[in-house]
């Protein structure tokens, strides 16, 4: 994963995030699963109950599936950009990148910390680049990629 996917990847944390608690909310009923479901959902429970075909019943497995591999995907996206928040060193950096992740713009960094979109731009490539250099964070991102 090269510097620019890595920048993109941090700014799109909000809306990640925001979809893992919808998907979470549509396959188990809250955002947060009480107890391991399964691929057995609250929705998928009700309509078993409104006896529906076998042919709905499968539309829906298939549905559940595609949610459940999307809700596995961006919850390692975030997992992985919320560890990243921990091997940031400097707290000016740090304040960056959390407001990287809040998807603000350069520009808005800057009026916030009260420095140049330049020096905004310095510093997010100084963050990216401890992140590069940072192996388990890269593998984080990259787990269908394994370091031999």
């Amino acid at each position: 994963m090269n510097k620019k996917e890595i920048e993109k990847l941090i700014s799109s944390y909000h809306w990640m995030a925001k979809e893992v608690r919808r998907l979470q909310m549509v396959l188990y009923g809250s955002d947060i699963p009480m107890r391991p479901l399964g691929r057995c959902t609250v929705w998928r429970q009700l309509c078993q109950r409104e006896a529906k075909s076998q042919a709905e019943l499968r539309d829906i497995d298939l549905r559940e599936e595609r949610l459940f591999k999307r809700l596995e995907y961006f919850e390692n996206r975030v997992y992985a950009i919320e560890v990243a928040a921990s091997k940031i060193e400097g707290e000016q950096h740090k304040v960056i990148y959390d407001c990287m992740m809040e998807g603000m713009s350069y520009r808005a960094i800057g009026l916030h910390l009260g420095i140049s979109r330049e020096t905004v731009r310095r510093m997010k490539d100084e963050i990216i680049n401890q992140l590069c250099q940072d192996c388990r964070y890269v593998q984080l991102l990259n787990p269908e990629k394994s370091v031999v």
